[in-house]
């Protein structure tokens, strides 16, 4: 067991690494949302996530190689931060979260419909998306199917539904 582990247990050690709350929302969001710069992370937190605490878990998640940080060729003050291959093999962790919290917690339609199609469509669909996730952050060929879309589609329309169903309530 290497220094400074409580335990050489394989949950512990992970959560060693992605127990704390934030590291799995900055995740998320990369992930799900594409929020690839430091900006784009900390405006589109649902969570406000405060800009020290966002600076942190970027150094630590990148430490860790749980994420990759390059500078942006377009801005010099700027970087574009991409999943490993270590962060895309947590699709599996994020879709039983997902699972398991539209069953136990009081979610919203907007936010839980990503979790909902991952967990209807099952390994197959895991296994899809973290292919095209590895073709957006790692340089993978680019696959036919784009789950992302998919989520991202199914989002949108229940952002739209929700809007709509208030404006009828006015």
């Amino acid at each position: 067991m290497k220094a400074g582990h409580r335990s050489g247990c394989p949950i512990n050690l992970t959560l060693e690494m992605i127990g704390d709350r934030w590291s799995l929302i900055v995740i998320r969001d990369v992930m799900f949302g594409n929020r690839r710069h430091f900006r784009e992370l900390r405006r589109g937190s649902e969570e406000k996530i405060a800009s020290n605490i966002l600076a942190d878990r970027l150094k630590r998640l990148v430490q860790l190689d749980l994420l990759s940080r390059r500078d942006d060729p377009s801005h010099a003050q700027k970087a574009i931060y991409s999943l490993t291959e270590s962060s895309i093999q947590l699709v599996p962790v994020f879709a039983q979260l997902g699972a398991w919290g539209r069953r136990h917690t009081p979610v919203s339609r907007e936010l839980s419909i990503r979790a909902r199609l991952l967990e209807e469509g099952g390994p197959a669909m895991w296994k899809d998306f973290m292919a095209e996730l590895r073709a957006i952050h790692l340089g993978a060929p680019q696959p036919a199917r784009s789950v992302f879309g998919e989520l991202q589609s199914a989002y949108l329309r229940e952002v739209a539904r929700g809007a709509r169903a208030a404006g009828t309530r006015r």
